[in-house]
């Protein structure tokens, strides 16, 4: 940034990068520098190209908005389709899309404006002024793509209080962090991305035997937040080994956990073909209200083998095993033998407080029983434009490599633990460098079990 400095945090500047993938934030305007008048404002932030303005109100709220279209003061109309308004009070930030019926703005020599409505430095005066019309529908960011609508709110915006104390525009860049430039850098992890290492891969799943013969199919429980992956993660796999797109996993982007029931999905070595020597176990997700989502209690009994397939949860009440069962303890088989933590790579700088201190509870009570523990961190391409320009630079991505390091620190594994992929969601077809990339992961997973019989397995 240059000398002006910004009233973000250190927390909420990473919270408003991760809204718009991986920019870098110049701040042009701050009014209390500047001045409030229209003409301060066009004089610093007129062809600058994308834009972001924060606000700050006396009533503590942090909001604004981003558009990909130039200020400048000619009087045309303006649309963006890709232009939101946002606050980053909540442990998640809101989104608001604006209507495509309605303009962005109407150019000319006043001050910021959204859809038709929302007015900064109205009259070159602090407060915000708001037309009242409905030219935004709300649409929760942790939602993607966006299902939910809601009428558009002052309220919930920015607390109905239009006084603010502080008003700051930035320059938004796309890192140029290019495809070219960055296979010159040495990569982080080394994968080769051939149709062989597929077939290798693939070649030492299939024959995979589980170290004690008490054991034919290793168990890998799949624990994360609500829309990270874990069921899209074993409709990925199983497409892979079934040579075509599969959803037997029931995934999606609701907004609550998709997942009701403890799920163990065998694999079947194609279509005909014999189960596969690993099951994929799937659970609710994590969710930040209390009595929603996964509870933990129910951890315990799922890694000791005591909670059938299908079984309903119930995230007010803990799973209450059968009484008979509980009292003997399950035999290796219907233990968990490792456990994967599924996290967006697109959402670890927005995750909140409560599923963290979920997740810390829950290695708690996996690392008491001495089951190894990795991270799939999906969703890679959406997270860097390069690595959606091209699957083979994700371990050439110095902001993947960030956000691994950073998941690393935040659940407390190891950095060679935490495993960046993408799963497949709106192909047609399979892609060789997406296998090779899941089935990496996988082959891990499996190398993790393994250590975990080798170290309980009788001799």
């Amino acid at each position: 940034m240059n000398p002006l400095n910004s009233k973000l945090t250190k927390r909420q500047g990473p919270q408003l990068c991760d809204l718009l993938g991986d920019v870098d934030l110049t701040l042009l305007y701050k009014a209390s520098v500047h001045g409030y008048e229209a003409s301060a404002f066009h004089r610093r932030c007129d062809n600058q190209g994308p834009s972001l303005l924060v606000a700050y109100n006396n009533s503590g709220y942090i909001f604004g908005g981003y558009t990909s279209v130039d200020y400048t003061q000619s009087c045309n109309a303006v649309t963006d389709d890709k232009a939101f308004l946002f606050n980053i009070n909540g442990a998640v930030p809101l989104v608001i899309k604006v209507n495509s019926r309605h303009y962005l703005r109407y150019g000319g020599n006043g001050g910021p404006s959204f859809g038709e409505q929302l007015y900064f430095c109205y009259n070159d005066q602090p407060p915000v002024y708001n037309q009242g019309r409905n030219a935004y529908q709300v649409m929760a960011f942790t939602i993607s793509p966006p299902t939910m609508a809601f009428t558009f709110s002052p309220a919930t915006l920015y607390g109905n209080n239009t006084n603010l104390i502080e008003c700051e525009v930035f320059k938004v860049e796309q890192k140029k962090d290019q495809v070219n430039a960055v296979i010159k850098i040495k990569p982080w992890r080394n994968v080769q991305w051939t149709a062989k290492q597929r077939d290798e891969l693939m070649k030492m799943i299939r024959n995979y035997k589980p170290l004690t013969t008490s054991v034919s199919q290793v168990k890998i429980l799949m624990i994360g937040p609500v829309r990270a992956g874990k069921s899209s993660f074993f409709n990925s796999i199983n497409s892979i080994f079934m040579g075509r797109m599969t959803s037997k996993a029931m995934s999606g982007s609701a907004g609550t956990s998709l997942t009701t029931q403890f799920r163990t999905y065998p694999i079947k070595d194609g279509r005909e073909g014999k189960p596969l020597p690993f099951v994929l176990c799937d659970t609710m997700g994590l969710e930040e209200q209390s009595g929603a989502g996964l509870d933990i209690e129910d951890i315990s009994s799922i890694l000791q083998g005591q909670i059938p397939d299908r079984y309903k949860f119930n995230p007010v009440t803990p799973c209450q095993p059968d009484e008979q069962k509980s009292t003997r303890p399950a035999s290796l088989q219907d233990k968990i033998h490792s456990v994967v933590y599924v996290i967006d790579a697109t959402k670890i700088s927005l995750m909140s407080e409560k599923p963290e201190e979920k997740l810390s509870a829950i290695r708690k009570k996996i690392n008491s029983l001495a089951i190894p523990q990795v991270v799939l961190m999906t969703k890679v391409d959406e997270a860097c434009p390069d690595v959606q320009e091209n699957l083979q630079s994700v371990y050439a991505s110095s902001y993947i490599k960030t956000k691994v390091q950073e998941v690393s620190s935040r659940l407390g594994v190891p950095v060679s633990c935490v495993l960046p992929v993408k799963n497949y969601s709106q192909e047609l077809e399979l892609e060789l460098n997406c296998d090779v990339l899941l089935l990496t992961a996988l082959q891990q997973m499996l190398n993790f079990a393994e250590d975990y019989l080798d170290d309980v397995a009788p001799m």
